[in-house]
């Protein structure tokens, strides 16, 4: 085997600015770029490198020499080894600036367009226990955070349940601790990993896919209801009841459980059905005076009071008066569909997943919107001429595409329909501007309004409306 070359410490890097993925960026003595973990924009840091690639490097912070003013004391235990936050050890205002940064970089940089001036990113509410989900797994070989390995102490148990170390699939690190979800869901999870050990059930290897328990999805409202979710990897009635019933007993929050069995090869839950143990098979969320059901397999912004502002603004830049025909491309639930429905003459909804428009639909009925029509299929496939024809040319389209952006054959549509407005929400700016591109001889950016979603993450969604240029 050939010997792998040393790698070189760097024993003073300034520490310049934020870069993508939640790392910071400082610049080497031989002028390359260094992408670092654990760096805060302003720090003075010892660091070392642990992969060199042509042009860059990326390095581990060993020590920091001189603190950013930016730099805090982060909040959780588990910070620096848990993936869940990568700037919890940075002031929020300062995330919020990197934030807003990216945005404008990546619109100016990769878009190239004109842009008007960007309005200042909309903050979070609140920046802890904001998340209205949390997926976690189980291991029977968790990952050993650096203070257990020094300790030297034998361990009983390699049993965890947690979270995944960054770029690891299967290392879990065991959390004690977690403030991305509100109270009870610290206490379900450390419940159900208890009742696990203390009863000997056995936990999930990756590896070798044998195991009982293998994941747990918690869902909340803003009501405080709860909806937990339990994959077990073996089809186990006599330990699986007790664990549920024990649920059922000790958290009367949990207002929807659930349980499936997977033997498969992956955690997707979409091609799996699921049995809903005790309670209502849903629970539902409240948005003015709108109500959506969510299901285990909803798609649902994941940070609620903010997703409230978010689609305020969406409706604001839409600009309708009653009389607009308006498409929502990647429906979703069709909430922002529903939030928009009563200020259009109509509306339709096209989203993939069938699961989700059978919910739409459900939603729209309950909420008493009858000028709304939702659709499941392809977007691409689904977008056409033929379907235009049959159900009417948008005035108005909303777009709310994955990350990796639309299709180029969904923005060709776009470009032929030229409807009069475009409100495109993102949570990745980079492929956005991307689009924007494509649609730049047609369409004028007139307002972008960015908005923190996610708290201590990277994170960030923008908002921008388009206008159709005079011919």
């Amino acid at each position: 085997m050939r010997k792998r070359k040393n790698l070189p410490e760097f024993g003073k890097l300034q520490v310049t600015g934020a870069g993508s993925r939640g790392k910071s960026i400082a610049k080497a003595p031989d002028g390359r770029v260094v992408l670092l973990q654990g760096a805060v924009p302003g720090d003075t840091v010892r660091a070392q490198v642990y992969k060199k690639r042509k042009g860059f490097y990326e390095a581990r912070v060993l020590e920091v020499l001189e603190p950013s003013p930016h730099r805090i004391a982060p909040r959780c235990r588990h910070f620096g080894t848990c993936g869940g936050c990568k700037w919890q050890h940075m002031a929020y205002q300062e995330q919020l600036r990197h934030k807003a940064e990216e945005v404008e970089n990546n619109l100016r940089r990769i878009g190239k367009v004109d842009l008007p001036d960007i309005l200042p990113i909309l903050p979070a509410p609140e920046t802890f226990h904001y998340r209205n989900k949390m997926e976690f797994s189980f291991s029977c070989n968790r990952w050993l955070e650096p203070w257990v390995v020094e300790q030297g102490k034998p361990l009983e148990h390699r049993n965890g349940l947690g979270l995944h170390i960054p770029g690891m699939w299967d290392k879990i690190l065991d959390l004690e601790e977690c403030y991305l979800q509100a109270a009870p869901s610290d206490h379900i999870r450390l419940a159900i990993r208890n009742f696990a050990l203390e009863h000997g059930y056995s936990f999930f290897d990756p590896r070798s896919q044998q195991g009982l328990l293998r994941t747990l999805m918690i869902r909340n409202t803003d009501a405080g209801d709860f909806m937990v979710l339990i994959q077990f990897g073996e089809d186990d009635p006599q330990r699986r009841n007790p664990l549920l019933d024990y649920l059922v007993a000790a958290f009367p929050e949990i207002k929807s459980l659930y349980y499936v069995v997977n033997q498969k090869g992956n955690d997707t839950l979409y091609d799996l059905e699921l049995t809903c143990y005790h309670g209502e098979p849903h629970i539902t969320e409240v948005m003015e005076d709108l109500r959506f059901r969510i299901t285990p397999k909803s798609f649902y912004q994941t940070n609620s009071r903010q997703a409230l502002e978010l689609y305020r603004v969406v409706r604001r830049m839409a600009g309708l008066s009653g009389e607009e025909w308006v498409y929502d491309l990647y429906t979703g639930l069709g909430t922002i569909a529903q939030f928009v429905a009563r200020q259009a003459r109509g509306i339709v909804g096209i989203e993939a997943v069938p699961e989700a428009i059978e919910a739409a639909r459900i939603n729209a009925k309950e909420n008493g919107i009858e000028n709304i029509s939702f659709f499941a299929g392809d977007m691409k496939s689904l977008f056409t001429d033929a379907f235009v024809a049959e159900h009417g040319k948008p005035d108005v389209v909303i777009t709310d595409p994955p990350r990796d952006g639309m299709h180029k054959d969904v923005v060709a549509q776009l470009l032929k329909l030229s409807p009069s407005r475009i409100v495109y929400v993102s949570c990745n700016s980079a492929t956005q501007a991307r689009d924007l591109a494509l649609m730049d001889e047609t369409y004028r950016v007139v307002e972008v309004q960015p908005v923190d979603m996610f708290p201590h993450t990277h994170h960030v969604e923008n908002v921008v409306l388009l206008q159709r240029k005079a011919p």
